[in-house]
């Protein structure tokens, strides 16, 4: 059993987790603290990470060497980077269904009572999760259409998730972040622990972040990986215009002082993880050719954060699409995952100038991800189930 510790806060109290199996995988958890909004003070919620006991450790371990040599015969010709991660390590589908020490489901912009091809899009993840036995699911936000929750009473918390992700692999946790549809309702609904009372897999605050412990490298090397989810929609200008009057800023008052502490906050939670991967999952686009485009705020504030703390991947929803951008500029791959429900909103303006477009579907579907301690692997899914493009990233 792990203890976890608010971010931030030196003398707040231990939490425990309460472990829903004789699995253990290390947890930890804590909010990236904002000392102007003490609503945002991290509410425990019971989060957790399903792992492994002693003699699963060893399995997993031996398992993933055995999937590395796999990678390493399959595509000798095919040399990853030593120092950073390659873009384009291919491997064939079939290898995405072995069972990895860590994998999870990545939907966004999906709350729309079961609409749009919600509910088809629910049964296809039933239906990977269950292949890979996975650990969690990650909602990159527009949580719930149109204008988010009235509070944490409203019907469509059940209407379009409890009542919609109704298979059995998808009874596992859920981490979400907000999106800008969610700051046009009650917003602190959704970051509220009656949530959870309702639906024990609900996990959303502002900011916050977890570590996984994937076992060891072929090397001996424990690995493991660091997850950080940050509120993008303060960051959008055009949000806060007088003339607009869609959004409601309750966690947010001072534009400013917020953005302030959540980059000064991610900052040292970057700086101080010991994590070999680091993933940042946030709601709005940075890079993308999608109709919304590349979000300029999160691109001059966030993005140089992000490069200059060895993050290796920028996860997103936003765009109602599935991409995978890996430019030359930049150290990061960039996934968006936001096919949950209604989509086909066609290219944004956006040219893809410097090649660095690898994968773009304008539809509907999510992503799978299955990590060993030294490989990355993504699925993407349509709604009938095929595998649209694969991504493998190999960290030595």
């Amino acid at each position: 059993m792990r203890q976890l510790n608010s971010i931030g806060d030196e003398e707040a109290g231990t939490l425990e987790v309460e472990l829903l199996s004789d699995e253990v995988r290390a947890l930890e958890v804590g909010l990236l603290s904002d000392e102007v909004h003490p609503s945002l003070q991290f509410q425990p919620r019971r989060p957790w990470c399903r792992g492994w006991a002693i003699f699963g450790v060893i399995v997993c371990t031996f398992s993933a060497v055995y999937l590395i040599l796999l990678l390493g015969t399959s595509h000798s010709s095919t040399v990853c980077g030593a120092r950073s991660l390659d873009p384009l390590c291919g491997i064939s589908a079939q290898k995405s269904q072995t069972v990895a020490p860590l994998n999870f489901l990545v939907v966004g912009d999906w709350g729309q009572d079961g609409l749009f091809n919600q509910t088809i899009v629910a049964e296809q993840m039933g239906i990977v999760g269950t292949k890979l036995n996975i650990d969690f699911v990650i909602s990159t936000g527009d949580n719930f259409y149109e204008k988010g929750l009235t509070g944490p009473d409203d019907t469509q918390f059940t209407t379009s998730f409890s009542d919609v992700y109704t298979q059995e692999s998808l009874q596992t946790p859920w981490y979400s972040v907000l999106g800008n549809r969610d700051y046009r309702g009650n917003v602190t609904a959704q970051v509220a622990k009656e949530l959870t009372i309702h639906d024990s897999r609900w996990f959303c605050s502002a900011t916050y972040q977890f570590v996984c412990d994937l076992g060891f490298s072929d090397q001996g090397e424990r690995m493991d990986v660091e997850f950080f989810f940050v509120d993008t929609n303060p960051f959008v200008e055009s949000y806060w215009m007088e003339n607009n009057k869609d959004y409601i800023w309750q966690l947010a008052i001072s534009r400013e002082d917020y953005i302030a502490h959540e980059l000064k906050n991610l900052t040292s939670a970057l700086e101080t993880s010991n994590a070999k991967w680091k993933i940042v999952v946030g709601h709005h686009t940075m890079r993308c050719v999608g109709k919304h485009g590349e979000t300029q705020e999160l691109f001059a504030q966030m993005l140089p954060i992000l490069e200059a703390n060895g993050v290796d991947i920028y996860i997103n929803g936003h765009d109602h699409c599935l991409q995978h951008i890996k430019r030359f500029d930049s150290p990061l791959h960039f996934l968006t995952s936001g096919g949950g429900s209604e989509a086909w909103r066609g290219r944004g303006n956006n040219e893809n100038k410097d090649g660095g477009l690898q994968f773009y579907y304008d539809g509907q579907g999510f992503a799978a991800v299955s990590m060993a301690p030294s490989l990355f692997h993504v699925d993407f899914y349509d709604i009938s189930g095929n595998i649209l493009h694969t991504v493998n990233l190999l960290k030595n």
